[in-house]
């Protein structure tokens, strides 16, 4: 039972790290500006937005026009979004709670621990990416020293959240030491239990 909870543990972990992975990548708030005490600017992975109080948005029309930072997070970020739907559709044959692969045991943990390294895999590439975007930012605000510079917004937290959820459910779902030291301790626990056979001798 211990196995099997840590394995749902990761896996509740993992879905809400992926769902706030995809909710990062579609958000327009990785970058803002503000001009005035009013007019705002947001830029994310696919569109920009401006306005006052009531702002209009557009997409970015042109791939190659945009800077090297938001066309490698872009990618980066639909990797990791795929890699996490893969390996939830890999964790959820090989967890103890499903029928998928009954009586296989060691083929299902060795199944979900491929989906516990997959999610730890896209975990740590959606860390790594937004930490890299927000530094390119840091970087460009330093070197302008203006007021008008971009800071980053609140889809950069929103993608950091993700990917530690994402790659925490994965090292969970991933603990095949966990499922093996139960399953030797219940195997030897078993072997305690069962009378000992010796030899049977007929007397007359």
């Amino acid at each position: 039972m211990a196995s099997s909870g840590l394995q749902l543990l990761g896996f509740f972990l993992s879905l809400v790290g992926l769902a706030a992975t995809v909710g990062a990548t579609l958000m327009v708030e990785w970058k803002k500006q503000y001009q005035g005490k009013t007019h705002r600017i947001f830029e994310g992975l696919w569109m920009s937005c401006s306005g006052n109080e009531r702002t209009t948005c557009e997409f970015h029309q042109y791939l190659l026009k945009l800077p090297i930072e938001v066309q490698a997070t872009r990618a980066v970020m639909l990797i990791s979004v795929f890699l996490s739907t893969v390996a939830l559709m890999v964790s959820t044959v090989g967890m103890k709670c499903t029928r998928f692969m009954d009586g296989k045991s060691e083929s299902k943990s060795t199944t979900a621990m491929i989906g516990g390294i997959m999610f730890m895999i896209a975990g740590i590439l959606t860390i790594i990416i937004t930490s890299w975007y927000v530094k390119k930012i840091v970087d460009n605000y330093h070197e302008t020293k203006t007021l008008q510079s971009f800071e980053f917004g609140n889809a950069v937290f929103v993608s950091w959240a993700g990917g530690l959820l994402t790659a925490a459910g994965g090292a969970f779902l991933g603990c095949q030491r966990c499922s093996r030291s139960q399953a030797t301790s219940s195997m030897s626990s078993n072997n305690h239990l069962l009378p000992p056979m010796g030899p049977k001798s007929n007397y007359v």
